[in-house]
């Protein structure tokens, strides 16, 4: 029997990955540990509770709160503040106290119970300096990642894990970054399992999306409802392209990790959709109309926010060659299940979507 602590449990990510565990799994004991600060949280809670989920309320910032916590056998750490733009646009101190400070305490969690440790980081560990020299083309709807590069770490299929890590990231990725080093030092010197997963660009049911985190989602539940949306930076053209993750499929990758821990100890991992799930803000919005059937204005915005980016699009060759995981679920078929999500939840998320 497995007890499995899931933090920010009451998150898109959390919670998805509590209640998919608990549905697989109805012998494991899961427990959640959430602050509850973002907007949304707060109706995931029914939602644990029905799947025989339990709920803590408290803070990975205050070691007080871990410490009201039952013994585990593995941590999931999935808080965080995800905005690319915390820190920028405000004052970096919940940044910096969640992702990292935050990251450690779970940590010192998983020392005293001699647990195993999953850390969820991110994409945007990658330097955007890095990035920005990277070679694309410009078609008709995206920008893509041209064949020929200069860069090591980088190729049509996108970044991998050797891609080059000197330079700036954001401070949301420099404080996920920062915990990635925590974690490497508290394996060797605690001697607890870990791994560490590099998600691209999560999407799915139950997030609550927004402009700077969640992108996708928001992209659905404007269509859903007609309501107008922006092409912000790079000219307002709308070709900035990403790959999106649905969360079905980062579930079925943790799934083996959690059973498979003396395979994965020490492992530091891109998990993302790949070229296959890629998409642009174009692209998104041809989906978006055709799925919905509803067509909406979108403004140009041509300045570029700080710390965005032209194009990202993840390489997970690492870890398919090593567990055979690899993404299922197409891009069509996200913005789908994202949309049956809105129809069915339309009363209870129209203030908050």
């Amino acid at each position: 029997m497995k007890n499995i602590l899931i933090t920010g449990g009451a998150g898109f990510v959390g919670s998805w990955l509590s209640i998919a565990l608990k549905e697989k799994y109805p012998s494991y004991a899961v427990y959640v540990l959430d602050n509850l600060k973002r907007r949304g949280s707060e109706l995931n809670l029914p939602r644990l509770k029905e799947a025989g989920v339990i709920f803590f309320h408290g803070d990975i910032r205050v070691p007080e709160d871990l410490l009201q916590l039952p013994p585990v056998d593995v941590i999931i750490e999935a808080s965080a503040e995800p905005s690319v733009l915390a820190g920028i646009t405000s004052a970096p101190d919940y940044l910096f106290n969640t992702n990292l400070v935050g990251a450690v305490n779970c940590l010192n969690l998983a020392v005293r119970h001699k647990a195993d440790f999953i850390f969820l980081s991110t994409s945007r560990i990658y330097p955007i300096n890095q990035i920005e020299n990277i070679h694309t083309t410009e078609t008709d709807t995206r920008f893509d990642i041209s064949p020929v590069q200069s860069l090591a770490g980088v190729g049509p299929e996108g970044l991998t894990e050797d891609f080059p890590l000197d330079g700036y990231r954001s401070l949301y990725g420099c404080t996920k970054l920062s915990a990635e080093h925590f974690i490497q030092e508290y394996r060797q010197f605690y001697q607890i399992r870990t791994v560490i997963n590099r998600c691209g660009l999560l999407s799915g049911p139950w997030q609550m999306g927004k402009a700077d985190q969640g992108v996708v989602g928001l992209w659905v539940a404007r269509h859903f409802r007609k309501q107008p949306l922006s092409y912000i930076g790079f000219g307002g053209s709308g070709k900035q392209t990403r790959d999106v993750l649905h969360i079905a499929d980062l579930f079925h990758c943790i799934d083996y990790q959690l059973h498979h821990m003396e395979q994965m100890d020490g492992k530091c991992l891109n998990v993302g959709g790949g070229r296959a799930s890629s998409t642009s803000l174009l692209e998104l919005t041809a989906l978006c109309r055709e799925i919905t059937g509803n067509k909406v204005p979108i403004q140009q915005v041509p300045e570029t926010r700080p710390a965005d980016i032209k194009t990202f699009i993840t390489d997970s060759s690492r870890i398919r060659e090593l567990i055979g995981w690899q993404p299922m679920i197409t891009t069509a078929q996200l913005i789908t299940d994202i949309l049956n999500w809105l129809r069915t939840n339309e009363k209870i998320l129209k203030d908050i979507l």
